[in-house]
């Protein structure tokens, strides 16, 4: 259902006026999307409740055949306004005029839904929406079953970490646990490995770790925050330690890239590999 929108006190669009303050938005059960083709995968997901959406002429162009479908052509609001409304109101430029508001699911994944998983990525202490971004678009590319979160983590349905994921954190399952050892504890008795990617020189390289384990061997890969690394507590939770091996000139990688690396070496064999 498309609206025409002329002016900044339309009441229609005020939501969007919060849409540069992550803490408004967490209290009204809402997240933000920006950019197009991540609009678009969140419009194409089954996963969350579309709010709204505000766009260009342009941008309502582009979308024009997902938003006259029969999901959402007579149920959801679809603001349009001149790019400079746009800017006024988000507080910011949006350079593809295009931003949507979602509902937050009330519930949260259980834990049962990883427990069929081959491969998960863990995520300690990783504040920085970007890495956040970037871990779900590894776990993405490389068929992670979900990311369990532990409390001190960003959050993923932030705006940045969403764009910087390219929407994966609307495809992938995820949980923010409150314990996020005893998870990961849990899942290690139904039978799933714990790893601890960590810089030491001391620990087993990722190819001879990969190469002594079994094709289907569920496996958690936990990665930790650029500088501090996991905890004491989480290497000793992990059932092997793994590195990859770096130039001794650098210290470490960053965590997204660490990971991807991580997650390519440890993919289960397929014949399509190269």
């Amino acid at each position: 259902m498309i609206h025409r929108i002329e002016s900044l006190a339309d009441g229609r669009i005020a939501e969007y006026a919060h849409v540069a303050n992550p803490a408004w938005l967490l209290d009204h059960g809402l997240f933000v999307v920006e950019g197009r083709l991540v609009v678009r995968r969140l419009l194409d997901t089954d996963r969350f409740a579309v709010h709204s959406v505000l766009v260009t002429p342009a941008a309502v162009a582009a979308l024009g055949a997902v938003l006259a479908g029969d999901r959402y052509r007579d149920h959801l609001p679809v603001y349009v306004c001149e790019q400079d409304v746009l800017d006024q109101l988000a507080g910011f430029n949006f350079h593809r005029g295009c931003l949507a508001l979602a509902k937050r699911p009330l519930e949260t994944v259980p834990l049962d839904r990883f427990a069929g998983a081959n491969r998960l990525l863990a995520l300690e202490g990783v504040g920085n929406p970007d890495n956040i971004g970037g871990l779900f678009r590894v776990a993405a590319a490389f068929a992670a079953g979900g990311v369990l979160l532990d409390p001190r983590c960003g959050d993923p349905l932030y705006r940045k970490a969403i764009r910087t994921s390219m929407g994966a954190t609307l495809g992938i399952p995820f949980i923010q646990a409150n314990s996020w050892l005893d998870d990961l504890r849990s899942l290690q008795r139904s039978g799933m490995k714990l790893l601890a990617l960590t810089p030491d020189r001391s620990a087993t390289t990722l190819r001879r770790f990969a190469a002594s384990i079994a094709p289907d061997q569920p496996l958690a890969l936990m990665v930790g925050a650029e500088g501090p690394g996991l905890t004491d507590a989480a290497l000793e939770a992990a059932d092997a330690r793994v590195r990859i091996p770096i130039s001794p000139d650098v210290d470490s990688l960053n965590v997204a890239v660490a990971a991807g690396i991580a997650l390519a070496i440890l993919q289960p064999a397929r014949a399509d590999q190269f």
